[in-house]
């Protein structure tokens, strides 16, 4: 059975903050992104970059003109990435897949509001350590 960690509260994130803990020596990324939140393992798929330290970008999208020529290139106002700072290995940050390939993810934590607090869901054997500020 999962054990709560408290991470903060709902108010202390605005939208796109981040918290990073570590948690039995493990560090997780806890983002909020439109109203909800999301954690994941701070560490890239690709060389374990600490990819919750990087920016989040919207994912870039080719607008295209009927004959399906390419007009320009613009950032989604939708789909937001999480870009890896090492690299630039992008991951959607609602699911926490690759950009480019949805079949890869990060490891993802789940994460609970209660009474105005966000909790981190971790293996019993796991204790917090330290939250660290929030960052955007």
């Amino acid at each position: 059975m999962p054990t709560e960690v408290p991470v903060g509260r709902v108010e202390e994130f605005d939208e796109f903050d981040r918290k990073i803990v570590l948690t039995d020596g493990t560090k997780v990324g806890v983002f909020r992104v439109d109203e909800r939140f999301y954690a994941y393992e701070n560490r890239c798929m690709h060389q374990g970059g600490p990819v919750c330290e990087g920016r989040i970008l919207g994912k870039v999208e080719t607008v295209l003109e009927d004959d399906r020529n390419v007009l320009r290139e613009k950032f989604s106002d939708t789909e937001k990435h999480l870009v890896c700072p090492w690299h630039g290995y992008e991951y959607d940050i609602k699911t926490g897949q690759h950009a480019g390939d949805r079949r890869l993810s990060l490891n993802r934590f789940d994460v609970v509001e209660r009474d105005g607090m966000v909790y981190l869901l971790v293996e019993q054997s796991d204790s917090l350590q330290q939250p660290s500020e929030n960052r955007r």
